[in-house]
């Protein structure tokens, strides 16, 4: 504590978001992995598994939509502060008997895991704008990059955590262990997270929650189709596929999706050296563009493999490792492009309306993953996956091509 207590106001500020969102996204991943493999272990079909996360990813559009408007009205630390409590809730409602853990009651907790997930995340992401001096622009990208990758790297992380332990310890001491472990980072966060953060100075309208500006509704179109397109296949459709047909055990599944999650994030963080940041060059819409393009063409590839019937672990896992490092640096562009876009002041508003467009792409996502890979296999997920990208990169051209004014300095 006396080491963060020298550090400047700034900076310390930045370590306690980022360390809140560090172990929210920890116990977040795990409890995916946790969910999906012990009620597939249950007998629970694909289109069972993804209505589990229904709830959570609609709430996640909700809360977005509305955390933005909180955290003006209240600031980001109450926001960010409430949804990591929301998560220990969640965790706690599945430590019930195993006779109780319902469809609905596990749809329940998930929805409140998922409003837990979009405040902490709505709320950090929000924070760096305000962290950052608003001349520094390739800062910001490098921050916004870290904060993004060390975020899924960790999620990928909880994957091979959650995976491991449901081998080792059982599901109910599992979800124990991580709530206790929550609930002391919550406790640490209510005590030294500066209590003004991000209040906006004239308080936004409720009507104004829906975006008014072009940049910002294009890019939360796009990013709705991206994250689609990645949800389609990967929150049900693989895991069951590597589970069910490549007869993996539950430790092999969710160590492999650790690593893929892990390596995206690595590469995430990469992102501002990989698109030409050392030469001064900051992305715009013909970034996005240029980026989606080749991604589009991967899960096609995959998907036309594996109806031609080659062999699936030799196409399927470095066809998956290359759509992760393409994913990577357009997650990480998009991320960039909306803090810089945002209002300085009440930031939230469109940080938590961009997020409420990508909550929306991962609800099509997860629903289209568990009823496509149910009717017709997982080669149908990827090809809906490609046209998802081609939608992306077709919006991303209405972007603008260059940052004006003090954003681009």
């Amino acid at each position: 504590m006396q080491s963060l207590a020298r550090l400047s106001p700034e900076i310390r500020q930045y370590l306690i978001v980022t360390g809140n969102y560090w172990a929210f996204t920890l116990t977040d991943g795990a409890l995916r992995m946790l969910v999906v493999l012990h009620f597939h272990e249950l007998g629970y079909s694909p289109l069972e598994i993804a209505l589990l996360f229904l709830f959570y990813e609609f709430f996640g559009v909700v809360t977005n939509l509305l955390g933005g408007w909180l955290g003006a009205h209240l600031g980001l630390n109450r926001t960010m502060n409430t949804g990591l409590l929301m998560q220990v809730l969640a965790l706690a409602m599945l430590l019930v008997p195993t006779g109780l853990l319902t469809v609905p009651w596990v749809m329940a907790a998930q929805a409140l895991s998922g409003i837990a997930k979009d405040l902490n995340k709505m709320s950090a992401k929000s924070a760096i704008k305000l962290l950052v001096p608003r001349e520094a622009q390739g800062t910001l990208y490098h921050w916004i990059a870290v904060l993004t990758g060390s975020k899924n790297a960790l999620k990928g992380a909880g994957f091979f955590l959650g995976g491991s332990l449901l081998a080792l310890l059982g599901f109910r001491t599992t979800v124990a262990s991580m709530a206790v472990g929550l609930a002391v980072v919550w406790l640490l966060s209510v005590l030294v997270l500066k209590g003004e953060l991000g209040k906006a100075r004239q308080k936004p309208k409720f009507s104004q929650l829906l975006s008014r500006s072009g940049p910002i509704n294009y890019l939360s179109a796009a990013r709705l189709c991206l994250f689609g397109a990645r949800d389609v296949w990967f929150v049900v459709a693989l895991p069951v596929y590597l589970s069910l047909t490549l007869g993996w055990d539950h430790w092999q599944v969710g160590s492999f999706l650790a690593l893929w999650v892990i390596g995206y994030g690595i590469v995430q963080s990469l992102a501002p050296l990989l698109t030409g940041k050392r030469h001064g060059k900051l992305p715009d819409g013909s970034s996005a563009f240029a980026w989606a393009a080749p991604l589009m063409t991967v899960p096609a590839m995959i998907a036309l493999s594996l109806s031609m019937d080659w062999h699936p672990t030799l196409v399927l896992l470095p066809g998956l490792l290359l759509f992760g490092v393409l994913f990577a640096i357009n997650s990480s562009l998009h991320s960039y492009l909306i803090v810089s876009y945002a209002r300085e002041d009440g930031v939230s508003l469109d940080v938590g309306f961009y997020y409420m467009a990508n909550a929306m792409g991962r609800l099509l996502g997860t629903v289209l993953s568990g009823w496509l890979f149910q009717v017709s296999g997982l080669a149908a997920c990827l090809w809906v996956s490609a046209l998802l990208i081609a939608a992306a990169a077709i919006i991303s051209l209405r972007l603008p091509k260059r940052i004006s004014g003090p954003e681009a300095t």
